[in-house]
């Protein structure tokens, strides 16, 4: 109310005493706060977004700073991302996204059930108008887990003859539902678990038979587990291995076996899942979409989907510790187009989620199309349904189709943090769309990508590719309002550039990067921009083209890279560079150490960025992902699920 009042006092003044040409530039200049929005945390990550008006020349900035609640000493968080004015593009440009104005931006390095004080400090030069400082309290969630007191179910396989702990049921069906498991009667009982229950799925293969019609699992015709209850966030209703040998859970080629598209935090652990084309089926887009879904320490196999949903009202999915195996090819490396025998989709890809506050983490995933995505989905579909605050980080991924991660369809706050991919053939890290964002890429480590590095095609706006080992060719295409800092860009095909990219916008940032310099390349540098700042936003076709000979050549006529370096791969302990014409072969992840040799150009020769770089050695922070002298990072499911 108190900035509307006084934007309408001004513009009353405005009508009686005019101001001058300079003046008027002030006000547009002037930034004027509106709503602050905290995003739901996850275990170890928060999303904030503070919507603005004016800052037409974007020198505001937002200084952000946390702590435990009641300690006494804040900590530096990066500064928000200013977003606003991007143009977004759908893929045929049937509809144009304008970003609005806001700040967005995340804090990392937290700790899971842990509330944080959380400080924003706004600052314009030109003046602000409404508040210039937020401060509010965070709590991130905790890792789920089965309720410890709930009442307890065993299920036993079809045909078990051996003793039985009580209450037992045959099949997960009967102990969900209650009995009748003849025909369709399973379906006239009413649910017997309630929140917090746990059914204890003991050792054996449940298989049902699709076309039989009194199937004793009560799968006949459609093959699937079409689970409904609701559990909570403290009680999750749970189905996990009880322990005494591997569950097998085989779909019998069914479309999709367990259809939680309807069941609130339901959590499953331990069982192997296989035989079916999508493993768990949780949502559709303008349909439905569960929210608070486990899936831990599982095995999926032959599967064509692990886990899946395109729903906007998809929440809270913590999807950890498993191991994703697909149908591809495992010997080859085929991509989907431009091939005279391109790879069938005989599975699409291991984890796709859309929605807010999702975890995917420490997974092994092979064989796929792609290994995990956020749902391209389109257009965002509201304030309430944006997809926002996803974590994707410490995921193992190994020969893809097409790419390894796809933040595609991104709006605001998706990290994806800590990978590690080998062998993808179209490209390694997606980006396309995204509505504003930022989306993070930070420390991932990318090997073999015959085709290009980072998809960045169909004009993602607000980007942060930080510290990632890019053992592929770097071609950056149509990106909006993206910052690159510390990266190695390895590049080893020496009749390509040493980097190619175009950007939309002049307020774009690179700088304290590494590049494998391409000696023999007379183009060594390739990048199109605006020619001025008029210009942002223009099509792609408007940019004015610069070739440089090398990378000081590159800075003269860019103003980027001015700390960039030119190194090759004698810089790591153990890295050979990939071979660019065996595009279809697997390397094997065995031996490969992408630790910095002491001494060479990438050790400290990278820039302190607040909340990413906080424990670096040396003199100042190295390129690429790993961090001289620190422990080696655990890629892939933890000690306790090997």
């Amino acid at each position: 109310m108190h900035v509307l009042l006084l934007l309408n006092i001004l513009l009353i003044f405005s009508v009686f005493f005019p101001v001058t040409t300079s003046g008027q530039s002030l006000i547009r200049n002037q930034t004027r706060t509106d709503e602050f929005i905290v995003e739901p945390a996850t275990l170890i990550c928060a999303g904030f977004e503070w919507m603005i008006y004016g800052d037409e020349n974007r020198n505001a900035h937002v200084q952000v700073s946390y702590r435990i609640l009641g300690d006494e000493k804040w900590s530096d968080a990066h500064p928000l991302l200013r977003i606003g004015g991007e143009k977004v593009y759908g893929h045929d440009q049937r509809w144009v996204y304008t970003v609005p104005d806001m700040f967005a931006g995340s804090i990392f390095n937290l700790e899971p059930g842990q509330q944080y004080e959380c400080r924003f400090k706004l600052e314009d030069p030109d003046g602000i108008i409404g508040e210039n400082e937020k401060q509010v309290v965070v709590r991130t969630k905790t890792v789920p887990e089965p309720y410890k007191y709930g009442q307890v179910y065993h299920v036993y396989p079809p045909g078990y003859e051996g003793n039985r702990e009580s209450p037992s049921f045959t099949g997960l069906n009967e102990a969900y539902y209650g009995g009748g498991n003849l025909g369709d009667w399973w379906l006239v009982p009413e649910p017997r678990v309630n929140p917090g229950d746990v059914i204890l799925v003991h050792a054996g293969i449940y298989k049902g038979d699709r076309l039989d019609y009194v199937d004793p699992l009560a799968l006949n015709f459609h093959g699937a587990y079409v689970l409904t209850q609701k559990g909570t966030a403290d009680r999750p209703i749970t189905v996990r291995a009880a322990g005494d040998g591997e569950v097998i859970f085989d779909g019998d080629g069914a479309y999709r076996l367990f259809d939680v598209m309807a069941a609130d935090y339901h959590y499953f652990e331990g069982l192997t899942v296989r035989n079916t084309d999508i493993a768990f089926y949780a949502g559709l887009k303008r349909v439905m979409g569960s929210s608070g879904l486990s899936v831990v320490n599982c095995k999926l196999e032959d599967v064509g989907i692990g886990v899946m949903t395109h729903s906007a009202d998809s929440k809270d999915f913590y999807i950890a510790d498993n191991v994703f195996t697909g149908r591809h090819d495992p010997d080859t490396l085929v991509g989907w187009y431009g091939l005279e025998h391109p790879s069938p989709l005989t599975s699409y890809y291991a984890v796709k989620v859309y929605g807010q506050g999702h975890v995917i983490c420490h997974n092994r995933i092979s064989f796929f199309h792609d290994g995990v995505c956020v749902d391209t989905h389109g257009l965002p579909e509201g304030p309430e349904k944006k997809c926002v605050s996803i974590d994707i980080y410490g995921n193992d991924i190994f020969n893809m189709s097409d790419d390894f991660i796809e933040s595609d369809g991104s709006v605001h706050n998706v990290r994806v943090f800590d990978n590690r991919g080998f062998n993808a053939y179209h490209a390694g890290l997606s980006a396309q769309p995204v509505f504003g964002g930022p989306v993070y890429f930070i420390r991932n480590i990318l090997y073999h990508v015959p085709s290009i590095s980072l998809k960045f095609m169909i004009r993602p706006a607000g980007l942060f590719v930080y510290n990632n080992t890019i053992c592929a060719e770097t071609s950056i295409n149509g990106f909006s309002n993206g910052h690159f800092r510390n990266n190695l860009f390895m590049g080893p095909d020496d009749s390509r550039p040493a980097f190619s990219g175009a950007t939309l916008t002049l307020y774009s940032t690179l700088d304290h990067n590494g590049f494998r310099g391409k000696k023999g390349n007379r183009s060594g540098y390739r990048f199109r921009m605006p020619e001025n700042a008029s210009m942002n936003h223009v099509d792609e076709s408007e940019l004015t083209t610069i070739e440089a000979r090398d990378l000081k050549d590159f800075s003269s006529q860019t103003g980027h890279e001015l700390s960039g370096v030119e190194l090759d791969y004698d810089i790591f302990i153990n890295v050979k560079k990939p071979d660019p014409q065996k595009r279809g072969h697997v390397y094997s992840m065995d031996g490969y150490d992408f630790a910095l040799k002491e001494g060479s150009r990438a050790v400290d020769a990278g820039i302190h960025l607040p909340n990413i770089t906080d424990d670096f050695m040396g003199k100042a922070p190295d390129l690429g992902a790993v961090e001289s002298g620190k422990t080696a990072f655990q890629y892939g499911p933890r000690e306790r699920n090997q």
